[in-house]
């Protein structure tokens, strides 16, 4: 079965953007990793604010980012580019259904909402942040009204140069009462 792997940026304190949803921010000048995650991945799971921010930078996209299916979660989006699938209602299912079907893992890369509905429901596997070392001291918060603890396993952690710290952690799943 293919994972949902949660793969992001956040500051030091918490935050996946600054107060004026800026991330100017997030380390540039090295792979950090990143070449090596997206060999892992196919897919893309992208909330709908996150595809917007992606659709008004479309000319600066980042030439690191790799070429993947998308699937937008949204109830309110519609008339999307061809080869992006918009996903309403039922999420729970269809991400399991997608989980189920061939291929590498998933990328949920954003935003804050889809990232607390999937950890909520246990869709997610992994969490692979890029922790940078600044203070926003304000802006959006990577995990918002998660339901109850959520016990992660450490697989893996590494430091740059830069202060950077690169930690992946698998989510153990929660005991049966």
């Amino acid at each position: 079965m293919r994972k949902v792997i949660l793969g992001l940026a956040v500051s030091l304190d918490g935050f996946i953007e600054g107060p004026n949803g800026e991330y100017d921010w997030c380390f540039t000048d090295q792979d950090y990793g990143l070449s090596e995650f997206f060999k892992r991945i196919d897919t893309a799971f992208i909330g709908r604010k996150s595809h917007e921010v992606l659709l008004a930078n479309k000319d600066a996209e980042p030439d690191w980012m790799p070429k993947v299916k998308e699937y937008v979660f949204s109830n309110t989006v519609v008339g999307l580019d061809e080869g992006i699938t918009v996903i309403s209602g039922d999420f729970e299912s269809a991400v399991k259904g997608i989980k189920n079907q061939e291929g590498k893992d998933i990328w949920l890369f954003g935003g804050a909402a889809l990232t607390t509905s999937l950890m909520n429901v246990g869709l997610v596997d992994e969490l692979w942040l890029s922790i940078h070392p600044i203070l926003l001291g304000a802006g959006k918060p990577l995990f918002q009204n998660i339901n109850g603890r959520v016990q992660l396993e450490l697989l893996e952690s590494k430091t740059y140069d830069t202060g950077l710290v690169s930690v992946k952690y698998a989510l153990k799943p929660k005991a049966e009462k």
